[in-house]
């Protein structure tokens, strides 16, 4: 064998080597995400919803930092003015709303149910798109939309029938707590081109987190913290650290690594292991209409992102929720 052919061979090898280390990464990032919805639901139990977000936002900063220092030294990046009120605006949207509204929605739903309704963010990606003119839907993405709306319809009539009205209202905040994210999905794209993944993760973050913590902090001051056990804060950093910030960040590397398409259906995956997770820790139980409507709602989804399309044109990167 030629050198050059010894070179291109080892260089495929490598590459098929990164190859499978990126989807086993995506697929333990999958099953980390699918348990963080219950292991939240335990911090919150002791913390309350209020108490969780203002120790996340005084973490996140810290993490935020420290990348940036790491990434690029004492001399972080410029940006534009205007592109510092857009990420402003980012910040509020995906902080101060999204990730507050997913915090009380989680609270007041079960841990399967908010991991499926937060699975629906692809449909309002979609249509977001359209409302801007940015992409057109095709009559396989509104059937999609069409069946993933019938399949939440169904999933929550359980809870309705059985007169579970905090947990219907938690999954209909939810609901509308998706698209928020959508939103901050579809407007950050731009930024990312601009100024890469990290800058507009950190500075958004950045620019949102005083702002949570002035509106978590009377919440904060009613919790009762000695009565958090080493088991409670352990799943508080875990959720915090692990789930969501390095999450983002190898989630970011799997799709570079994978490619957005190859990538995203992964992203069904997670319900399943919310519900099994769920199953084996809490009481949440699962009905068959609980089950039709799930696979209905995912079905859906999954054609209204993929069928009669080339890969999405947005990034649906992990939602800052976990």
């Amino acid at each position: 064998m030629s050198a050059t052919g010894a070179f291109v061979g080892a260089t495929a090898s490598r590459a098929q080597r990164l190859q499978r280390w990126a989807l086993w990464a995506a697929l333990a990032l999958v099953v980390v995400w699918g348990a963080n919805f219950s292991v939240q639901k335990a911090v919150f139990a002791a913390a309350t919803p209020g108490g969780f977000l203002f120790v996340r936002y005084l973490i996140m900063p810290a993490c935020a930092l420290a990348l940036l220092l790491w990434r690029f030294g004492p001399r972080l990046p410029r940006v534009p003015r205007e592109d510092l009120v857009r990420l402003v605006q980012l910040g509020f949207w995906g902080h101060v709303v999204h990730v507050g509204m997913v915090t009380f929605g989680i609270h007041w739903s079960t841990a399967f149910s908010s991991s499926l309704i937060l699975a629906c963010g692809p449909i309002y990606t979609l249509l977001i798109l359209r409302w801007f003119g940015i992409e057109r839907l095709g009559f396989a993405q509104v059937g999609g939309v069409a069946i993933a709306l019938a399949g939440v319809l169904v999933f929550l009539s359980d809870k309705l029938l059985s007169g579970s009205w905090a947990a219907s209202g938690g999954d209909l905040f939810l609901l509308l707590a998706a698209s928020f994210f959508s939103y901050y999905t579809v407007a950050a794209k731009p930024l990312i081109e601009r100024h890469g993944g990290i800058v507009v993760m950190t500075y958004a973050l950045l620019a949102a987190t005083p702002v949570v913590l002035v509106v978590s902090l009377p919440f904060a001051l009613r919790v009762d913290w000695s009565a958090m056990t080493p088991l409670l804060w352990t799943g508080l950093a875990w959720s915090t650290v692990v789930s969501a910030f390095a999450g983002w960040l190898v989630w970011g590397w799997v799709n570079a690594v994978r490619g957005v398409g190859r990538t995203a259906p992964l992203m069904y995956l997670m319900p399943p292991v919310a519900g099994v997770v769920a199953w084996f820790v809490s009481d949440e139980r699962f009905t068959t209409i609980k089950l039709v409507g799930a696979a209905v709602t995912l079905a859906g989804v999954a054609l209204a992102q993929f069928a009669g399309r080339p890969p999405a044109p947005v990034r649906e990167s992990a939602p800052p929720t976990d």
